[in-house]
């Protein structure tokens, strides 16, 4: 009876028995808490110390959700709608379809893969750029769990293939958490390791164009716009202008001071300043972009309690001992063991980053104790870490393409999102990460 085992499995059956899923992890964190031994006291103090963790995230969240509607406002993104149209041409024949289907989806990877490396803005970019494709997606009939696989496909597999960016402090992580707990590695050992890992990302994408590829209708809803702002989008030269300043400063703030909340603050600021949005609507536009991002910004604070008190049980350690008695000097089950484990604890915490200081502290003396490389310990830290990532209720993988896609209540976050990306990255990630481990 363990206390991470007891409330992921418990989150996830009743995320996928469609109970709400901040509801679902205030049940999995107090079972996962009396199970751990922390008592009723003991259980609502770690979740009220932890939930303080999740606060930054949500205010990211809301604060995004206010810039985008604020974006949406200007006129911009219909601007972009229909530049995109432009470029896809007609869509009168099964030919032209295909085009515009393969350039919509090869832009929205792009801009996801970017995310993580070349401008490391994260999940910033999704609420400027999803909402506004929707009316493109569902003309196309494009399957909405296809471009939430590709969105996270973009989030999880640059930081784990590429050392730049996100994937320079995801490498980093794992190099030091290995070095200290006594061997010592490199960050190009790392990068090599991680390399058939990510392929595994590879064939999930693959194999969601296939699974997705069919049409699926979706209605056609308007996005929630304020009404004092309805009808009041203009193609000016001047407005789209000082649009794209401000969500180039508003990228460039957060880079900067490495804060969403900062950025999408400049952003806002310059459309103010500039009377691109009117302050009589300020207000409007705010609340309804928070409310837009706010069952985001909750399952970010539930999550953030969940996390902390499964952590105070001290159960990770006793899942990694279990395991570990479980291989009996067999390096191909404890290697798969080790995938589990790690795949279990990600998708409790929701965060890749936060796993791998967790795990590398057991993971590594076991690992060398059973004869495994360098290489391969590097491999099984990384990927055991990684694993998770997509497919968890409570992970900005899934959360971010959720807070885009669902903006006019059509996608689902469990079923469109969760199930989709568990199922296509997951397996084949632990496949691979298990090859590695096995042939380094």
């Amino acid at each position: 009876m363990n206390a991470v085992v007891i409330g992921v499995v418990l989150v996830l059956i009743l995320s996928l028995l469609r109970v709400n899923v901040v509801f679902s992890l205030i049940c999995g964190a107090l079972f996962g808490g009396l199970v751990g031994g922390l008592g009723m006291d003991g259980t609502l103090t770690a979740f009220t110390d932890g939930v303080g963790g999740g606060a930054e995230v949500a205010l990211s969240y809301a604060m995004l959700g206010g810039f985008a509607v604020a974006i949406a406002s200007t006129g911009l993104p219909e601007a972009m709608v229909r530049g995109i149209i432009s470029i896809s041409g007609k869509k009168d024949t099964d030919y032209s379809k295909k085009r515009s289907r393969a350039l919509v989806l090869i832009l929205i990877l792009i801009m996801a893969c970017l995310s993580q490396n070349a401008i490391p803005v994260h999940i910033a970019f999704i609420p400027l750029l999803i909402p506004p494709l929707l009316s493109i997606l569902n003309d196309l009939q494009i399957d909405r769990r296809l471009t939430a696989t590709i969105l996270t496909f973009g989030l999880v597999t640059p930081y784990m293939a590429l050392p730049i960016g996100y994937g320079e402090i995801f490498q980093g992580l794992v190099a030091s958490n290995i070095a200290s707990n006594g061997l010592e590695v490199t960050a190009n050992q790392v990068t090599k390791a991680m390399i058939l890992p990510a392929c595994g990302m590879v064939v999930g994408l693959l194999i969601a164009l296939i699974t997705y590829r069919k049409p699926r209708v979706y209605e056609k809803r308007e996005l929630p716009v304020p009404e004092e702002v309805k009808d009041k989008s203009q193609f000016k030269v001047r407005t789209l202008i000082f649009s794209i300043l401000a969500i180039v400063a508003a990228l460039s703030v957060q880079i900067w001071t490495d804060s969403m909340i900062f950025g999408a603050l400049a952003g806002i600021i310059i459309l103010y300043a500039t009377g691109t949005v009117k302050w009589k609507e300020a207000d409007a536009i705010l609340t309804n972009g928070m409310r837009l991002m706010a069952f985001i910004g909750f399952v970010m604070i539930a999550a953030s309690g969940f996390a902390n008190v499964i952590g105070e049980t001290g159960d990770v350690e006793g899942l990694v001992k279990s395991a570990a008695n479980a291989i009996n000097g067999s390096q191909a089950l404890g290697a798969l063991l080790m995938l589990v484990v790690g795949l279990l604890v990600t998708m409790g915490i929701g965060s890749s980053f936060s796993t791998i200081p967790v795990i590398a502290t057991i993971f590594v003396p076991l690992a060398a104790e059973l004869g495994f490389s360098p290489l391969a310990i590097i491999a099984l830290v990384g990927t055991a870490g990684a694993l998770g990532d997509a497919g968890s209720p409570a992970s900005d993988s899934t959360l971010g393409p959720t807070a885009g896609l669902n903006a006019d209540g059509q996608h689902n976050h469990i079923w469109d999102s969760v199930v989709p990306t568990f199922l296509h990255y997951n397996l084949p990630v632990i496949g691979l990460g298990w090859i590695a481990a096995m042939i380094l």
